[in-house]
């Protein structure tokens, strides 16, 4: 499984931007897609997932009715809405594939994940 972010870039506070995360290389019927974000000095921080079939969504405290993740199997690609931006939400941004069990809380670990595409810049100016 390949794994591609893009969609990120500069923006003002309240601001929205949409990430995508293409997947390509085989099926991911059983998977599990992660968004990371890891902002300079600081470690990489859970901020949402789904289950490859959209079912089992899961959202970090800090992004919690701001953030909307979705999914489109037509495209092989996983979608994160991000609404209502604000500057401490500035990190480089990326996606990961596990297979884990979707109940595990290590569905929302770095830890959980083996396979991690590359990262989009997020930048929030006040």
């Amino acid at each position: 499984v390949q794994l591609q972010a893009s969609g990120g870039g500069l923006v003002q506070a309240g601001g929205s931007l949409r990430l995508s995360c293409v997947a390509s290389g085989r099926t991911f019927s059983r998977y599990i897609i992660g968004w990371f974000r890891q902002a300079p000095g600081k470690e990489r921080e859970f901020v949402s997932s789904v289950t490859w079939n959209g079912g089992s969504k899961y959202y970090a405290d800090s992004v919690k009715g701001r953030f909307t993740i979705s999914t489109d199997n037509a495209k092989n690609s996983v979608y994160l809405q991000m609404d209502s931006l604000k500057p401490e939400d500035t990190a480089v941004y990326l996606c990961a594939s596990t297979r884990v069990d979707p109940l595990s809380g290590l569905s929302r670990t770095a830890s959980g994940y083996d396979n991690w595409g590359q990262g989009t810049q997020v930048t929030v100016s006040s």
